[in-house]
């Protein structure tokens, strides 16, 4: 789907148009995402999609694209099999996206991870529209059956979405100006093989507004989701900035290590979209060439904050409080009990040492106060987490860092 969206080449059916995107060899060999990927979509001053050349073999780069957009759209691609599942949970909400898409196969119907995912978007409240696809390849009756439960399960009380399907483009309009304030569900059928229904889509992401509200006048706060080392420029983080502005040649601390300590360190480059840029804002995703810093001293979930002088170095917790409520459990939750909690770029097992409740079941609400187990994090109050273990999953929300 993405690269017959953003490459503006049609799929054989077998699959040609996502070797492009893959990053790794045995992406391509078995077909799966497997790592967290990125693509854009410009769009021109006309509103009309800019797409690589067909036929010449020639691909536009990053660059090319952005010098021409009015508008860039980028997608975050996360795995879909069950296998790489900690890998999508840490992507939602690691990038922190506007909207999720959710992919449905036409004839695969609303398979276990289809609900899996979707239930990740809706706890991590994030709007959601679906795109059934293989729509060329599938008989009417299936088709249908797909879209009955589909309705069914949008409508249930857990999901509370209205679906409306998009048929043309008065419903892009429609939807795409409501979309974020009413509880619409806006559900797109496209084949990749035929290119039916890809112009909606695509006009749909044009005219959708971008939502979420950035503090650029806070002090720097970035997380880092990805570390590379790259040749000739040494250590490059990529990750989200959550408040404030860096500038190349800011010194900035990085941290907490193993012990919760903060190194001091320098940002030499900044690329967004992978051009170079002298200064980047809240909201955005960039990558930065960090100074003197050894790529395995790094770890994901760490951040960069404004480097002040005199200051002491900010305070790191290794246990903290949440306000939880436990979506799904076998049997009972008592202290003493270990998750894997995703809240940010953070992504570390933690313990239950006290809750107000002695035991906790599906469906509960409590306070509950988490210890990590490996490495004390920096956390901020009001974020969201996720907890999970097996088929274990909780939501929550930080209250207090202890």
């Amino acid at each position: 789907m993405l690269g017959v969206l953003t490459k503006g080449i049609l799929d054989d059916g077998r699959g040609k148009a996502r070797v492009n995107l893959f990053r790794h060899k045995h992406e391509i060999e078995s077909g799966r995402t497997s790592s967290v990927g990125g693509e854009i979509l410009g769009f021109d001053s006309y509103s009309k999609p800019i797409l690589h050349p067909g036929g010449s073999g020639k691909k536009l780069t990053w660059e090319e694209i952005t010098e021409k957009a009015a508008k860039v759209v980028s997608f975050v691609d996360l795995a879909g099999h069950e296998k790489y599942l900690k890998t999508t949970v840490f992507g939602m909400t690691g990038s922190a996206p506007d909207f999720a898409m959710l992919m449905v196969g036409a004839n695969a119907g609303m398979i276990g991870m289809a609900k899996e995912h979707l239930g990740l978007a809706l706890s991590l409240a994030i709007p959601v529209l679906v795109v059934i696809t293989k729509i060329d390849r599938c008989p009417t009756h299936v088709l249908e059956q797909t879209i009955t439960e589909l309705t069914k399960i949008l409508k249930s009380k857990s999901c509370r979405k209205i679906p409306l399907f998009v048929q043309n483009n008065h419903d892009v309009v429609m939807t795409a100006q409501n979309f974020v304030s009413e509880r619409l569900c806006p559900i797109f059928q496209v084949s990749n093989v035929t290119g039916q229904g890809l112009d909606l889509v695509r006009n749909f992401l044009n005219i959708l507004p971008s939502l979420t509200r950035y503090e650029t006048d806070q002090p720097l706060h970035y997380e880092i989701n990805e570390t590379y080392s790259v040749p000739f420029v040494g250590t490059v983080v990529s990750g989200l900035i959550k408040s404030g502005v860096v500038h190349v040649g800011d010194k900035v601390i990085l941290g907490p290590d193993s012990v919760g300590q903060f190194a001091t360190t320098s940002v030499k480059g900044i690329h967004r979209k992978r051009v170079s840029v002298p200064a980047a804002t809240a909201g955005q995703t960039v990558t930065l060439a960090l100074k003197n810093v050894r790529r395995n001293a790094i770890r994901k979930g760490q951040v960069l904050l404004t480097h002040e002088k005199d200051q002491p170095m900010p305070k790191v917790s290794r246990r903290f409080e949440a306000e939880i409520l436990v979506l799904y459990h076998s049997t009972t939750i008592k202290s003493k009990y270990q998750a894997m909690v995703h809240c940010g770029a953070v992504r570390q097992t933690a313990s239950i040492l006290t809750s107000e409740k002695s035991i906790l079941r599906t469906g509960d609400r409590a306070k509950v106060e988490f210890e990590f187990v490996k490495n004390p994090e920096y956390l901020t109050v009001g974020s969201r987490l996720i907890f999970r273990e097996g088929r274990t999953k909780g939501i929550g929300k930080i209250t207090n860092l202890l």
